[in-house]
C-alpha cells in the first residue's frame, strides 16, 4: 500500500524502536531513522528486550527483525497485539517470503518490508503503520493477492473493497466520506459488513484477511 507524504517535521511525533540481533543493522537503521525525522526512543537486541521496551516506553511503531533471540517477531507481533501497548508492529525481514508476511498479519503485524527494498521504503512503510494503515512490501503484496485470488470465496461490494483499500492507507471514516461523497456512518456500516463478510473482529484485521485473499486486488 501507499503511504501519504509526511514531512520528516511531521515524522518528529512518530516514536519508534528498533529491535535486531545484529548490531550493524541495528546501527545502521537507527541513525537512518533518526535522520529520516523518526524518533527512535530505544533499540532492543532480542525479542524480550523489545517487548520490555514496548510496553515501558509505548512507541507509536516497534520495527523488528522476524528472527530473533528469546522472542521472534512474530511472536512479539502477538504478545503485542494482546497487549495494550498501542503499538503498531512493523516487522522488517531479509526473508522475502509471501507466506511469513501473512503470517505476521495473522499474527498481529500491522506492517511486512524487506530488507532487501531501498531504506526510504522502510520510511514510508512506518508512516503507513503509524497512520493506522497496514503496509506490505509490494512485491510480496503481489505474491498474496495473486495466490488468493483463486481462493477467494468472499464476495465483497466494490463500496466495501474501497473502504477497505482506504482504510489500508490510514484513512479514517470521515476522511473516506469525504472522498466517496459518503456520510461517515455509511462508510462506517460499510466497513461493519466487510469485517462479518470475512469474520474478522476489528478493520485491521478485515484489512489483512482482504489483502491476504486477494479481495482488494
Amino acid at each position: 500500500m501507499m503511504a501519504r507524504s509526511v514531512s520528516p517535521y511531521e515524522r518528529g511525533s512518530t516514536t519508534c524502536i528498533v529491535a535486531d540481533d545484529h548490531p550493524a543493522i541495528l546501527d545502521c537503521i537507527s541513525r537512518w531513522l533518526a535522520a529520516a525525522g523518526f524518533d527512535v526512543v530505544a533499540v532492543a537486541r532480542d525479542g524480550d528486550e523489545a517487548l520490555a521496551l514496548t510496553m515501558s516506553l509505548r512507541p507509536v511503531v516497534c520495527i523488528s527483525d522476524v528472527r530473533m533471540p528469546k522472542l521472534d517477531g512474530l511472536d512479539l507481533a502477538r504478545e503485542l497485539a494482546n497487549g495494550d501497548a498501542g503499538t503498531a508492529v512493523l516487522l522488517y525481514s531479509g526473508v522475502a517470503e509471501s507466506g511469513l508476511a501473512s503470517e505476521a498479519l495473522d499474527r498481529g503485524a500491522r506492517g511486512f518490508a524487506s530488507k532487501d527494498a531501498p531504506l526510504q521504503d522502510l520510511g514510508r512503510a512506518i508512516d503507513l503503520v503509524a497512520a493506522g494503515g497496514i503496509y506490505i512490501d509490494p512485491v510480496l503484496a503481489a505474491a498474496l493477492a495473486s495466490r488468493g485470488r483463486a481462493d477467494a470465496k468472499t464476495t465483497l461490494t466494490e463500496s466495501e473493497r474501497e473502504v477497505l483499500r482506504m482504510l489500508a492507507d490510514g484513512s479514517r471514516y470521515e476522511e473516506i466520506g469525504s472522498r466517496l461523497f459518503l456520510a461517515p456512518a455509511t462508510v462506517r456500516v460499510h466497513a461493519q459488513h466487510a469485517m462479518r463478510k470475512l469474520g474478522a473482529r476489528t478493520r485491521t484485521e478485515a484489512v489483512a484477511v482482504a489483502l491476504r485473499t486477494g479481495l482488494m486486488a
